[in-house]
């Protein structure tokens, strides 16, 4: 337990992924710390780490069981540079940005799925 949170990770289901060091562990710090700033205060924090291959990509999915977000509301702020969807956590608004920028350069996405109250995944699509 990482601050209270149980971490979990299965990566034996892809292969390896080909990517700078520096620019993989941004991504990874970015998703993981913005899934223990936005945990639920009324359950224990939970995230996890999986990694699947589908067509021409390695994914990274990392789900957590926090606040979630309202998609139809926030869908397009949430990669946006400065913009954040909470203004009682404290963040910068640029974690999210940083992940987007970074995929799109090397030809990939991030996409996410979440409902409010229930938590959040985002998917990281690196090209194989």
């Amino acid at each position: 337990m990482i601050f209270g949170v149980e971490i979990t990770s299965d990566f034996d289901a892809a292969g390896k992924v080909y990517f700078t060091h520096k620019n993989l562990k941004s991504i990874i710090y970015n998703l993981l710390s913005n899934a223990i700033k936005y945990r639920a205060a009324d359950r224990p924090a939970q995230v996890k780490l999986i990694t699947k291959e589908v067509g021409n990509y390695l994914i990274l999915a990392v789900t957590d069981n926090g606040i979630g977000i309202d998609l139809v509301k926030h869908e397009k702020k949430i990669f946006s540079l400065f913009k954040r969807l909470h203004e009682n956590i404290e963040g910068s608004g640029v974690g999210l940005y940083i992940v987007k920028r970074i995929m799109e350069f090397n030809q990939g996405r991030v996409e996410v799925e979440s409902k409010l109250g229930q938590g959040a995944t985002f998917k990281v699509y690196f090209p194989k």
